[in-house]
């Protein structure tokens, strides 16, 4: 989608840790929680995403990745866009079961260095365990479990699945049907998108 339709790509997590190595006023900002073992601000945030969002790179629109996350968040997106003059114009709701989900997480294998990503049943690498283009081994993300998942479907039903609703009532969301293959998931997204 980044390249198809030129967009610039806003990854919070990356985005905060971007801001924090370059020691920006608002990334010293969210270090100060961060050392502290506290949430970065959704201020913060925000504050992150005006900044991107008027860079060169993001005038033909931009994709937010990881945000936002509350129903609070998504109010507070709206009103720093509202004052920009622009506003969310399409939400992408990939919609898949839960079981189905902790298959496709289970099962992933990442090649650190360069990001590629494998499954055992999907997309299995040509030797189990090992980059097809490297030979490096692969590895599972801490987070790539059951257990790890189950709390963050959780969380994602009780705080971000009302995000869905309020935008919902805004009329931009598009419904995805996730549990498809990827061909099927990028021709609804290529729909969805126009």
């Amino acid at each position: 989608m980044k390249e198809e339709y030129c967009l610039c790509h806003l990854a919070t997590g990356d985005m905060l840790r971007a801001a924090v190595a370059a020691k920006t006023p608002l990334g010293i900002k969210a270090k100060e929680a961060m050392d502290k073992g506290e949430l970065v601000s959704d201020e913060l945030v925000v504050g992150i995403i005006d900044e991107a969002i008027k860079k060169p790179s993001c005038e033909k629109g931009f994709i937010l990745d990881g945000f936002p996350r509350t129903v609070v968040q998504a109010k507070k997106l709206d009103a720093m866009l509202e004052k920009q003059g622009v506003k969310v114009d399409k939400v992408l709701n990939f919609e898949i079961a839960d079981s189905v989900l902790e298959e496709r997480i289970t099962g992933r294998w990442i090649h650190p260095a360069s990001g590629r990503s494998y499954h055992t049943k999907f997309a299995p690498p040509k030797v189990p365990g090992i980059d097809d283009v490297t030979g490096e081994v692969l590895v599972q993300r801490k987070d790539d479990n059951a257990n790890v998942l189950r709390s963050r479907l959780a969380a994602f039903h009780k705080q971000t699945k009302p995000v869905i609703d309020h935008y919902k009532q805004k009329g931009v969301v598009n419904t995805l049907h996730a549990e498809k293959s990827a061909k099927a998931v990028t021709e609804e997204i290529k729909e969805a998108l126009g």
